[in-house]
């Protein structure tokens, strides 16, 4: 490590987080490969660089910070003047100490004899990880929680996502003051579309040089809706979870900041966005991304959050969809609140009845009208004949069939579509033995039912049994009443592999088949089931449990506006609940006591976060001991 020439700033948390990029990513690691050959414009990617801010510039304004940013930047040899333009994509002035910028690795590797140079790092793709959840919740309009907290009136949540429809009825603001005068946000999508429910929209799209903060993907809308959507009456998918939708939180502002596109989500513009939130006096910041954990001194979530933390601001962040693996959570930094995903107790059933009286209930959200009752013939192609996996079915090979398919080997649409292209009258779909028990509800293409993996082994051993099997399918809409929660199987799991001694995932949500707002733009279709265009959807994921619990933070923040990010964290963890509905310890995905490596501290129970009691409380600066302990400092 080489010497700094350049004071640091005086402030202790400053210090901190400096010292912290410093010791975990040294220059020589991003010189482990072998140098190229050119130096062309073709062979430049995005790095974020950590610098040391000089004395005189500790409080620079952010062109002054922007200026000495630029100072590291390479010179263009015709001139000996500073290249800028779009090789500087962004001067961080409040979630990182540095920029962002296009270089070449001879570039990067120069940097290394400027006085105050401390880092490069890669730039990282991170993947994106209702009408009924906010009742499961225990919030009902006029009453309890919701009531005592003025439904998140006056809090401001910052979603970092893929943007926002913002005509979508959700983001109407009806009932709703204008934002708080620390509110310094701005709207890209100008004022005919935000309001006082959608105070702020920005983009910031490193690879995209024209990128509005409109949602081209849906994620970002339906998230932003779960967290904080308003109430909107007669909302469903199609006609199924019929109800008045609202977010958890429904009169809290909601300031949108695009850092995903379906690319994924570029660790560049993760910390552009943070730092904007930062900026714009943002109260919650909610983060459904993530990858696998690293060091905290590379990982945008990890720095950005602990600089939203010491600002006072929480930071809620999706624990990742690769469960049920042991070791595969995200987001594990102490300073944030990292969530898990589990059922609530409303269902899309679609019952399958075999031949013989046995039922087994599953779950779609095509729910046809007329579909007949009447028992049809029931196959399950074997490996040896076609496929197993329902992915090559010869046409009309199957008409008027029900066709058992097991969920392994590709889309479950794309069966769907298979079956349909062979003649099959219907499909049964059976779960993984990973998945377990979890029924995810799809828009299938014809009728279908997703079961589990046990009553997909039972409908096999039927059809081995007869020589004439047979089934219905009985689409029974929306059920409430399943037992729940349990944990589902995509959820992420803990031990903490970077720092065992600190639990993870620390809380679970609701993150099951959840209802929320969806842009317009057409489903796909067939010739037998057009486009259809439902402005909700129903998906899955630690995605949608994470801003279930920025609404909840959100409600805590509106009840106790004086309370730290950590006080709000403890208030939400110490007061979750262990107990499903039939008062047995909540179970996993396959029907076993969830542990604490799934479930965290329980299931959130927003009536006790507002009221939990008790609450433990630290500052920022407290958590310098925990990474001298790691060996970072």
């Amino acid at each position: 490590m080489k010497k700094n020439t350049t004071p640091l700033m005086p402030s202790t948390i400053t210090i901190f987080i400096i010292l912290l990029l410093l010791l975990s990513s040294t220059p020589s690691s991003v010189f482990c490969r072998r140098p190229s050959k050119a130096s062309d414009a073709s062979q430049r990617s995005t790095y974020i660089v950590n610098v040391l801010p000089p004395v005189d510039l500790a409080f620079a304004s952010p062109s002054a910070l922007k200026a000495w940013h630029e100072s590291f930047l390479p010179a263009d040899t015709t001139s000996n003047s500073i290249i800028t333009g779009s090789r500087l994509l962004y001067s961080y002035t409040h979630s990182y100490t540095g920029f962002a910028a296009k270089l070449t690795k001879e570039e990067v590797k120069a940097m290394d004899s400027k006085p105050g140079f401390v880092s490069a790092i890669p730039d990282t793709i991170y993947p994106l990880l209702t009408t009924h959840t906010p009742h499961f919740l225990g919030l009902n309009i006029g009453d309890g929680t919701w009531n005592n907290s003025n439904l998140g009136k006056g809090v401001i949540i910052g979603i970092l996502d893929t943007g926002v429809f913002a005509s979508h009825v959700s983001f109407h603001d009806d009932g709703l003051p204008a934002p708080p005068s620390k509110w310094k946000g701005t709207c890209d999508l100008g004022t005919s579309l935000c309001n006082k429910k959608l105070i702020g929209a920005q983009a910031f799209q490193s690879d995209d040089a024209v990128a509005t903060a409109t949602d081209e993907v849906g994620h970002g809308t339906h998230t932003a809706s779960t967290a904080a959507g308003n109430f909107v009456d007669g909302a469903s998918f199609l006609g199924i979870g019929n109800g008045t939708a609202a977010g958890i939180a429904p009169l809290a502002h909601l300031a949108i900041y695009k850092v995903c596109s379906g690319r994924g989500c570029s660790s560049a513009d993760i910390l552009a966005g943070i730092d904007a939130a930062l900026k714009d006096g943002v109260d919650i910041i909610s983060l459904s991304l993530g990858g696998p954990s690293q060091s905290f001194a590379v990982d945008p979530v990890a720095v950005g959050g602990f600089r939203a933390v010491e600002k006072g601001i929480m930071v809620s962040a999706a624990g990742g969809n690769d469960g049920p693996s042991a070791g595969t959570v995200s987001n594990v930094a102490p300073w944030l609140l990292t969530v898990a995903a589990s059922t609530n107790d409303r269902r899309f059933m679609a019952t399958v009845r075999l031949g013989n009286g046995v039922e087994f209930d599953g779950e779609t959200l095509y729910h046809p009208d007329n579909f007949t009752s009447e028992p049809l013939p029931l196959v399950f192609i074997t490996e040896s004949s076609q496929s197993e996996q329902c992915s090559s079915l010869s046409a009309g090979a199957l008409t008027g069939m029900v066709v058992l398919c097991d969920s392994s080997g590709g889309n479950l649409i794309s069966k769907g579509s298979v079956v349909l292209q062979a003649g099959g009258a219907g499909m049964i779909l059976f779960n993984t033995q990973e998945w377990g028990y979890t029924t995810l509800a799809y828009d299938h293409l014809l009728p279908s039912s997703l079961v589990s993996y046990n009553a997909g082994l039972e409908i096999k051993s039927y059809i081995n049994s007869t020589d004439d099997p047979t089934v219905s399918l009985i689409f029974k809409g929306t059920t409430f009443g399943s037992v729940a929660p349990e944990m589902s199987f995509f959820s992420s799991r803990g031990p903490n592999k970077l720092s065992p001694g600190i639990l993870k995932p620390d809380i679970t949500g609701p993150g099951v088949n959840i209802l929320a707002a969806w842009p317009f733009p057409p489903r796909n279709g067939t010739a037998v089931t057009p486009p259809r265009n439902p402005p909700f959807n129903v998906i899955s994921g630690t995605s949608m449990s994470t801003p279930h619990l920025s609404g909840v933070a959100a409600l805590v923040k509106s009840t106790h506006p004086d309370w730290s990010p950590a006080a709000i964290k403890s208030a939400i963890m110490t007061s979750a609940y262990l107990k499903a509905s039939d008062k047995l310890p909540i179970k996993d995905e396959q029907h076993q006591d969830a542990s604490i490596f799934a479930i965290g501290n329980g299931h959130v129970d927003p009536s006790k976060a507002t009221d939990p009691g008790l609450i433990y409380d630290i500052e920022a600066s407290d958590y310098t001991g925990y990474l001298c302990g790691l060996g970072l400092l």
